[in-house]
């Protein structure tokens, strides 16, 4: 996956984020949640982008260990509005999906560059 097209799906999560923290009920802990799910789900792609942008390697590196940090975060969320019964697991399954696979990927690029800084 090239960065354009992995710009492009971390758009794409935080769009299907957006949607489900309107889901979540109207309660003080829906809107609690919603509110650090929509921060932290959104800031991938937004991260990512500035990561891209980097004018050195250890500024690409910085920028891409908050995208894992968030990523990372956004799947804590996740799991905590499926434990909390917020919204039904079914309906997560395959956003927290996502969430997971873009940590790997994240946690697997950060590695990467982190050994290619040395």
């Amino acid at each position: 996956m090239n960065k354009e097209e992995l710009k492009d799906r971390t758009k794409k999560f935080a769009l299907r984020i957006i949607k489900l923290v309107e889901a979540l009920p109207k309660t003080v802990t829906g809107q609690t949640m919603g509110y650090q799910l929509v921060k932290a789900g959104t800031s991938v792609g937004a991260n990512y982008r500035a990561a891209c942008r980097g004018r050195s390697k250890a500024e690409f590196n910085s920028k891409l260990h908050i995208v894992l940090e968030e990523a990372d975060e956004t799947v804590f969320w996740l799991e905590l509005i499926i434990e909390a019964n917020l919204l039904p697991k079914n309906k997560l399954d395959s956003i927290l999906n996502e969430a997971n696979e873009l940590t790997a990927i994240f946690a697997k690029s950060y590695y990467t560059a982190k050994r290619n800084l040395s």
